[in-house]
């Protein structure tokens, strides 16, 4: 049946979280990966940005110092003869608005005005050279980048039109801002000359400093940028990011459910009390006479019927129900038989099968003792069948279980005897008082002489230690009169009857008295 898995429940806690951390991990590392991308992608591309416009810039002031150190020789020449020299290097040279000719720190000729009289103060050039200022009497307002060139007393300026400066920070700078800065002052995209603190960018920023000419340019990308960035450039990725996510915590949810849907149908089924035991008698060799039965758990499942032990057995095993499913069984059983035991022969053998997790709990001695009060004394022997699914650690707790069991007249017996890895190992541990031999070993005899040899040795080896043998499987007379000449005392298996709901098995039991 589909709804049966080994796989243990987690926590409930874990399965209602799970779902939520196996989509939000794939996700957040997928952004993780993403926005560290993109910072990289913004910080390359403020980088060219910035290269761009310091090279953009530095090729203006070549054109305007050029001019500036071809004039420095007029300076102290006579204006009249130094004008047309002035005004031939605005008209030759790229980016240059005007020139100027100072001597002793006193401008005295224009390219604009010819003759012309004002002071010059030197320290309002940065590093000798430049001067970021806004406007002058002539253009209030409006940018302007002086180049000074001197020697001694002469001084030569060339001006640069903020126009240039501005149009260069827009055109190179249309994905992010980019600002210009020339000592204290600094000048924005929109032509204007800015004195206080230079702003600072959120992400990726980026400042560059010319190696020639004093002055810096700075760029960079808002804060927030870095996820418009990732939702623009990175759309398709981070809508297979999202589509990752999802399916990585459907894919979680269903497996949780998966996993725990049985767990939750067995306590369920536990509750509505839907496990019920059928039993498969136990015959005497000599006599033919039922000695006892083997006690089988079924599923009466609502929907999917009678459902087998092997589907829901090891879950319920691994899963630590086992425990309180038996507990169910043997309490069921105790009200079951209780009103047929006077057709039971005395010492009337009722197995059950026990897992390792059982020897691991002293509270299966209470459950042994409650069984056999339920029957008069002598009337039923309670045999224990310990299965090899799991491994039965010989522990402290089970060696004083096993003591208490014997004391209260509980009999052990290993069951499937010879197929385990742990048959023998049971046998130097613990204090057992039969052997089950398991039904591939006697469905081979007549047919297979290995595994009748096998037969014969455990045969012989039950004897040696004192031990009671029950075969298993015996579908065949020849099986039969075999085990039964060998001196098997009990034997089991649809030559003398199938395992049968209580109703049944009582009419059968009747039968035969």
């Amino acid at each position: 049946m589909p709804f049966f898995s080994t796989t243990p429940r987690p926590a409930r806690p874990l399965r209602l979280i799970a779902p939520w951390l196996a989509a939000a991990l794939p996700l957040l590392a997928g952004l993780g990966i993403l926005y560290w991308q993109a910072e990289r992608d913004l910080a390359a591309s403020a980088h060219d940005t910035a290269e761009q416009a310091l090279a953009q810039f530095e090729l203006m002031l070549d054109n305007v110092a050029d001019s500036a150190n071809a004039l420095l020789p007029l300076a102290g020449q006579p204006c009249a003869d130094a004008t047309l020299a002035l005004r031939e290097q605005v008209t030759r040279r790229p980016f240059v608005r005007s020139t100027n000719l100072a001597l002793d720190d006193h401008l005295y000729c224009s390219s604009l005005f010819g003759e012309f009289s004002e002071p010059i103060n030197p320290g309002d050039y940065v590093g000798g050279h430049l001067w970021l200022m806004d406007g002058n009497p002539v253009t209030p307002g409006q940018a302007l980048l002086v180049y000074r060139a001197f020697n001694d007393e002469q001084t030569a300026l060339a001006t640069l039109d903020g126009y240039h400066l501005a149009n260069a920070l827009r055109m190179i700078g249309r994905e992010q801002s980019v600002l210009l800065k020339v000592g204290d002052n600094w000048l924005s995209p929109d032509g204007l000359v800015h004195d206080d603190t230079l702003p600072t960018f959120g992400v990726a920023p980026t400042q560059l400093a010319s190696q020639r000419y004093p002055l810096s340019v700075s760029t960079g990308y808002p804060a927030g940028e870095t996820w418009r960035w990732i939702a623009s450039q990175y759309a398709p990725l981070l809508g297979l990011l999202v589509l990752l996510a999802v399916a990585a915590g459907t894919l979680c949810h269903w497996l949780l459910k998966r996993a725990q849907s049985p767990r939750a149908e067995l306590a369920r089924a536990l509750e509505a009390n839907e496990f019920i035991p059928y039993y498969q008698p136990v015959v005497r060799s000599l006599t033919g006479r039922w000695s006892g039965a083997e006690v089988l758990m079924r599923w009466q499942h609502p929907r999917e019927g009678l459902v087998r032990p092997d589907l829901f057995i090891p879950f319920a095993e691994h899963s630590g129900q086992i425990v309180a499913m038996t507990r169910h069984l043997m309490h069921q059983v105790a009200e079951d038989l209780r009103p047929h035991a006077e057709h039971f022969d005395d010492d009337f053998h009722l197995g059950i099968n026990i897992t390792a997790e059982h020897c691991q709990d002293l509270a299966l001695l209470d459950d042994c003792r409650d069984f056999l009060q339920g029957f008069p004394p002598g009337r039923v022997t309670l045999v224990l069948e310990l299965t090899e699914r799991e491994l039965i650690r010989p522990t402290p707790v089970t060696h004083q279980l096993f003591a208490a069991l014997h004391n209260l007249g509980v009999m052990i017996a290993i069951d499937d005897f010879g197929t385990g890895h742990s048959s023998l190992a049971y046998l130097r541990e613990f204090k057992v008082d039969y052997l089950k031999i398991d039904q591939s070993f006697v469905a081979t005899i007549g047919k297979d002489a290995l595994s009748g040899h096998i037969v014969d040795s455990i045969i012989e080896l039950s004897g040696k230690l004192g031990l009671g043998i029950v075969a298993e499987g015996v579908e065949e007379p020849v099986q039969r009169d075999y085990l039964t000449e060998r001196r098997v005392e009990f034997l089991q298996g649809y030559l003398f009857g199938k395992p049968l709901p209580l109703d049944e098995f009582i009419d059968a039991l009747r039968a035969t008295s």
